[in-house]
């Protein structure tokens, strides 16, 4: 079968690899999209990062370089192996793509995406999503309606980074939010909060993504910091009070401050956002304000409730899809767009069977 390999930085190889063993305790899922994240840019640019070096195998999977990427995937369930009694082969499923170790426990309650050694299946081994076919273990694997068509689906990965934010947050219906950049994690957390019944302020700078934020309805005011002066603009929405929280989508120092200035006494800011670079925080106004500042990784039994909103008809992801294309297209058109042309996509989603 045909699949996505990482074999070091700028070097992903489109190859022939032996199909999965659907092995005892284990699903094998027909892949029909998989959306190229972010991680998958900063491996692509800068990495290995969360991909194993060569020479070098994750302690839990036991792979290094070259693994077959992508994690954020739907698909069709074609086999079930041993002990697998709950779930049918033609179920349509997405997948939590954690690798941890057998022995941590996956229950309500349980932190598992704070595990020694965790990563992600796509980045530290055990198969991917830009592959024809994957074998997945059943506690990874959720089902989903048929209703949801699986380009949508696919989609459901990232979302949930933005429920497991929501969560983070402590925030709840008829509260304020102030989101900071409206690239993908941004517009589909805001999704999140619409759908919770929060008042959503957007800030970006991006034309094309304060459209699209606008476009999917998933903002009450969209802020561009070039022409207001957001927190002043936050303080008159909030009769000044300031928001309740916050989130920072960004990366961009300039946007955290404004989160910290903006958001009400006693309340939280989350940083969302992978930064590869230092910040620096206005202490002074965390403690005068006692304002909470938490970070946030992933998801965390966030996958079921995440399905659900899809299902119910909460959330409509079809807005976020900018592109479809093939996994032979991968480079060309996927990462070489998202470098080059990054503001103009949101979800590039790829087929991963060949024409």
């Amino acid at each position: 079968m045909k699949a996505a390999r990482f074999h070091g930085r700028g070097d992903i190889r489109i190859e022939d690899i032996p199909e999965p063993l659907v092995a005892p305790g284990t699903v094998g899922i027909d892949v029909a999209w998989c959306g190229i994240c972010g991680t998958d840019l900063h491996e692509f640019m800068e990495g290995p990062i969360f991909i194993p070096p060569c020479g070098h195998p994750h302690p839990i999977s036991g792979e290094s370089a070259p693994i077959t990427m992508g994690h954020e995937f739907s698909g069709v369930v074609y086999a079930v192996g041993e002990g697998v009694d709950d779930i049918d082969v033609g179920q349509h499923v997405v997948v939590e793509p954690y690798i941890v170790a057998d022995d941590v426990p996956t229950g309500p309650g349980d932190r598992y995406h704070l595990s020694r050694d965790m990563n992600f299946i796509g980045l530290g081994g055990r198969g991917g999503g830009l592959s024809e076919k994957i074998a997945v273990q059943r506690r990874w694997v959720h089902p989903i309606s048929k209703a949801i068509p699986l380009d949508q689906a696919a989609l459901i990965e990232p979302l949930s980074v933005g429920h497991h934010a929501f969560t983070r947050s402590g925030a709840k219906a008829g509260d304020v939010a102030l989101v900071g950049g409206a690239g993908p994690i941004g517009l589909l957390l805001s999704a999140i909060l619409k759908a919770k019944g929060l008042t959503v302020i957007v800030t970006e700078l991006s034309a094309r993504r304060k459209e699209k934020a606008r476009e999917s309805g998933v903002a009450d005011y969209i802020l561009d910091p070039s022409e207001v002066d957001v927190v002043a603009r936050a303080m008159e929405i909030t009769g000044g009070k300031g928001v309740d929280v916050a989130f920072e989508c960004s990366s961009v120092n300039k946007v955290l401050d404004a989160l910290v200035a903006a958001v009400r006494p006693a309340g939280v800011v989350v940083i969302v956002s992978i930064w590869s670079h230092p910040a620096t925080v206005n202490v002074h106004s965390v403690v005068m304000k006692e304002l909470d500042l938490r970070g946030t990784i992933a998801y965390c039994n966030d996958h079921q409730e995440t399905i659900r909103l899809v299902e119910e008809g909460k959330i409509d992801l079809a807005p976020f899809i900018t592109q479809r294309i093939q996994l032979e297209d991968l480079v060309s058109e996927g990462f070489e767009t998202l470098i080059h042309n990054n503001e103009s996509a949101v979800k590039i989603i790829v087929q991963p069977r060949l024409r």
